[in-house]
């Protein structure tokens, strides 16, 4: 694997573990959708993400995840 350029790694520095390489959040490495987050944020709205805990319009407990 060629090594990153310093643009590069400045670029993804907040997607960068300490071995130098990308990491996504866990809820987005398995997503098809290209909207990928760091694995240092927190999900705050994910179109693809609906949370258990989060209340429903139609007044329905529970979330899927697509």
């Amino acid at each position: 694997m060629p090594r990153m350029s310093k643009k590069r790694k400045e670029e993804w520095a907040f997607f960068l573990i300490e071995r130098n390489r990308i990491t996504y959040n866990p809820l987005c490495r398995k997503c098809r959708r290209t909207c990928k987050q760091s694995f240092r944020a927190t999900i705050i709205e994910c179109p693809a993400f609906i949370s258990k805990r989060a209340k429903q319009p139609d007044g329905k407990g529970g979330g899927t995840y697509r």
